[in-house]
């Protein structure tokens, strides 16, 4: 079983990882280009329409592959994860339901007239299905993301125990959730970051290369508002979802600041290296070798308040800390018991009902309601696996944040530049930087998933389904050879990609 759970982790894992290596850039190019097809519609300057035209080739070809990915992706819960999409496919179906028929659909109708349609219909029309194939590929984000965040703050339904399945009772609190709306502005704005990052260092490219120097330049002055209004909006939705973080998802917070022993007026650590988990939980005290720490800012983002009690590791796992709203946690001892006695209470409502025994299954039915918050932790053998991989979360985090404020130094001195009138290519350090910010710019798009997705574990829905409860009854070996599959059809579709994006590139126009 731990084996299956871990290929199967595996191959997700790897299909959401090459997923990602192609949305970002649709999703921030795409409004780069959005922008300059606007600008030649307005001026009716061809140099406009034909600069436009180059990056819609490679918005093009990413958009493709990223499609193909996108839906083995979705194929996965059915066939790795069916006790998942039993458990709670009434609500994450739903989501993924509307993505495919509005956002989808809008993608897939007017991308041809965007690519097709230039001499077809008219300037107009053709500004305005290109806007659409770029807010149904956000559309399309969004609703993947409400599905998403819904796994980590599952809200708006009830579960039946007749059907052992969780039903959506609200819809818009699913929508609407806190976790759902910071989610999806804070990736839509960090790909922006991406596409802009992507925009620039190609034309760093061309002004190396000394070819299309006023092509270039043009890209880099619509490029850096872009950016520069996405890590801003990065930046504070980001804080956003540090605070519901807090609220909603504890350990991962401490996870994220390797904080074993919970403390007031808390500080985030800037940088550190944290020890090994089993020396961290001896040394509860000092779980680090060094680190350099910004006094009381842990406790004000994720509390909004200095003097606020910001539990550890130990903590959550030993209950009883203080909260804000003077309840008093239980330990994750307890919660395991809870766990257990609400599987066992759907067991025996489920046999008292069938049996016609209506004060049993009425009985039983309001211990399962009782402990149902805490269902998950049933199926947790050692409070040990409740602690995600703290080292990971811990850097991935950091990397994110020390690199996507790098991005700020970046824009400051692209817009010197500018407003400077200095020629770049006489720079040719600061052209190097620029294009060495494309896979940058990707890895911090990852870690920042990293962070979501590794700080959450064991969870696959936030306390009611660890992931070793989610996968289907398949053999290992089934799961094993298709990681191996998928991994070299991805490998040479990610190949055949930047070869295509690279000829494109070197043509130019």
């Amino acid at each position: 079983m731990e084996e299956l759970v871990l290929w199967s982790r595996a191959q997700f894992a790897l299909t959401a990882i090459y997923h990602w290596l192609f949305v970002p850039l649709t999703l921030g190019l795409g409004i780069i280009i959005g922008i300059m097809e606007t600008i030649y519609y307005r001026t009716k300057n061809e140099e406009w329409k034909t600069i436009t035209k180059f990056w819609m080739r490679l918005f093009g070809i990413n958009f493709a592959i990223g499609v193909a990915t996108g839906l083995i992706l979705e194929f996965q819960f059915g066939t790795n994860w069916s006790n998942y999409s039993w458990f709670v496919g009434d609500i994450f179906g739903a989501p993924l339901a509307i993505e495919g028929i509005i956002a989808f659909f809008m993608e897939a109708t007017f991308i041809a007239i965007m690519f097709f349609g230039w001499n077809k219909v008219s300037k107009g029309f053709h500004l305005a299905s290109t806007w659409l194939t770029v807010f149904g590929a956000s559309i399309s984000a969004l609703w993947i993301l409400v599905a998403n965040a819904w796994m980590q703050f599952p809200t708006g339904m009830t579960f039946n125990p007749d059907t052992v399945r969780n039903e959506m009772t609200d819809f818009w609190a699913v929508a609407l959730s806190p976790i759902a709306i910071n989610k999806f502005f804070h990736t839509i704005t960090s790909c922006w970051v991406v596409g802009s990052m992507a925009c620039i260092g190609v034309s760093a490219w061309f002004l190396l290369k000394k070819r299309h120097i006023d092509f270039a330049k043009r890209s880099i002055k619509i490029a850096l508002p872009v950016g520069v209004i996405g890590i801003l909006l990065t930046i504070y939705t980001g804080d956003g979802s540090a605070y519901q973080v807090a609220q909603k998802q504890p350990m991962k917070l401490a996870a994220m600041e390797g904080l074993y022993k919970g403390q007031t007026k808390a500080p985030l650590v800037a940088i550190g290296l944290v020890k090994p988990h089993e020396k961290a939980m001896q040394d509860k005290e000092n779980p680090y070798y060094f680190n350099i720490g910004i006094p009381y800012t842990l406790s004000l983002l994720g509390y909004r308040d200095i003097d606020a009690y910001v539990p550890g590791i130990t903590d959550l796992l030993e209950g009883g800390y203080p909260t804000t709203d003077g309840s008093v946690p239980l330990s994750a001892k307890e919660k395991m018991e809870s766990g257990k006695k609400a599987i066992t209470a759907l067991a025996d409502y489920k046999k008292a009902k069938k049996e016609g025994n209506l004060a049993e299954s009425n009985k039983q039915l309001e211990i399962l309601n009782a402990n149902y918050s805490n269902f998950g932790y049933g199926f947790i053998k050692d409070e040990s696996e409740l602690v995600p991989n703290v080292a990971l979360t811990f850097y991935a985090f950091r990397f994110m944040v020390i690199f996507g404020s790098f991005f700020i130094l970046m824009y400051i001195i692209i817009a010197y530049f500018i407003k400077k009138k200095k020629p770049y290519e006489n720079y040719k350090w600061f052209l190097y930087i620029c294009i060495a910010c494309i896979p940058l710019a990707y890895m911090v798009s990852h870690s920042g998933w990293l962070v979501a997705e590794m700080g959450r574990q064991p969870w696959v829905i936030q306390d009611l389904m660890p992931t070793g409860a989610a996968i289907s009854a398949i053999s290992t070996s089934s799961v094993a050879t298709t990681f191996i599959i998928f991994c070299v059809l991805f490998t040479v579709l990610l190949i055949a990609e930047l070869s295509i994006m690279f000829k494109q590139i070197k043509k130019g126009f």
